[in-house]
């Protein structure tokens, strides 16, 4: 009996530890110069003394009713996603971004083989059966990100006390406007706090086939 009681106050030895010190956290909003909030807009934080590491993680960007879920999904780079066709007809995913160029020949079901994103950078994602699907992959070399709520709210949590250098990414940024960024200090004893604006423009999209076609993908 000692000896498990010593074995499970080391592990929580270990653990607290290995958690991050003097965490905080990082409330923003996100709006377009003209009081509205901006949606699915990715804020993150970089430390100003050096990006840290972090262990490899899993993502799933899900496809159904021939929609990818979500629009924007952000992760870290080196994280393995997988895309699982939850549809009852076959997807071909592809993308043709520096960052990341692969394809997923026409499937149902979940890969065998998930797709890991290895490069920091935009990813833009298509099937090339259904011209209106498409998404985006941002891949942060930061573990510090969230995604603003529709509301244009969000919170990064468990950040490591310091200053960071606080930016925003959006599909439909303005490719001529610099990213807006923001310095802000964390300490451990509460939120800070970013408020980020962003100059938008319009992204053309494929309209949605409204009804199937005859060769039984749509």
């Amino acid at each position: 009996m000692l000896k498990k009681t010593g074995i499970i106050l080391f592990a929580a030895f270990v653990a607290a530890f290995s958690s991050p010190a003097f965490a905080g956290s990082i409330e923003f909003s996100v709006n377009d110069g003209k009081s509205n909030p901006v949606a699915d807009a990715v804020v993150y934080a970089v430390p100003r003394d050096g990006a840290p590491l972090s262990a490899p993680r899993k993502a799933v960007i899900d496809q159904v009713d021939k929609e990818f879920v979500g629009y924007v999904t952000p992760i870290e780079k080196g994280t393995a996603v997988s895309f699982p066709n939850h549809d009852k007809l076959r997807h071909h995913v592809y993308s043709f971004s520096e960052a990341k160029r692969f394809e997923i020949p026409l499937y149902t079901g979940t890969p065998a083989n998930p797709v890991v994103f290895d490069k920091p950078g935009v990813v833009a994602l298509g099937c090339n059966i259904h011209d209106w699907m498409s998404a985006y992959v941002f891949v942060s070399d930061t573990p510090h990100f969230s995604k603003a709520s529709d509301a244009g709210r969000g919170r990064i949590e468990n950040i490591p006390a310091g200053e960071y250098d606080v930016s925003v990414w959006h599909p439909k940024l303005k490719a001529s406007s610099k990213p807006a960024s923001v310095r802000v200090k964390v300490t451990d004893d509460g939120a800070s706090k970013a408020d980020l604006q962003v100059a938008l423009q319009n992204v053309w999209r494929a309209w949605r086939a409204p009804v199937a076609s005859g060769n039984g993908y749509r």
